[in-house]
């Protein structure tokens, strides 16, 4: 199972860095066209484009940051426990985040099945058709939502079996009071 964490976390890496470079993208090409507006080189779009690429890299960076364990969580009481206390905090706190995660995912998908249907296009002069972004946006949404749960069966397992250790490491919280 650690294994199997281990290889999610890098995983995760490894999106998050293709996020970061949208994100660089996004930025040069707004650049350029912030530049070449006085020239009449304007691009033209390029606010939708932005705005889909920070959807799209929200959806896919919140799986980067639950194996960075970098979700916010108030623990005040947790970091006065021992370890199993912690350990069955920290359960408490990825359940509850693989709930969540999966209700969005669940919920994205009627907002794609409805632009798909309606052959939905963005009402800008691009004109996009919305099924583009939002794909990309929901794939982000579902790959959290496998991610969280994968992440919360190993937790259950590793507290079944006595693995506090195990827990602290892939579920904890990284700031201790």
């Amino acid at each position: 199972m650690t294994t199997l964490l281990s290889f999610l976390r890098m995983l995760n890496e490894k999106l998050a860095v293709a996020a970061g470079l949208l994100l660089l993208l996004s930025v040069c090409v707004t650049l350029y066209d912030v530049i070449a507006r006085p020239f009449g080189m304007s691009l033209g779009g390029t606010d939708e484009l932005s705005g889909y690429a920070m959807a799209v890299v929200t959806s896919w960076g919140v799986s980067y940051a639950l194996t960075c364990l970098a979700h916010v969580r108030i623990d005040i009481i947790r970091a006065r426990g021992g370890t199993a206390v912690r350990a069955w905090f920290d359960a408490v706190s990825i359940l509850s985040l693989a709930a969540v995660a999966v209700t969005v995912a669940y919920r994205a998908w009627p907002v794609l099945a409805k632009s798909i249907a309606n052959n939905s296009t963005a009402n800008t002069t691009l004109e996009t058709p919305l099924w583009i972004p939002q794909s990309l946006w929901m794939a982000g949404w579902l790959w959290f939502a496998l991610s969280a749960v994968m992440l919360a069966a190993c937790v259950c397992l590793f507290l079944v079996s006595g693995r506090h250790d195990d827990i602290e490491e892939f579920a904890g919280s990284r700031g201790e009071a």
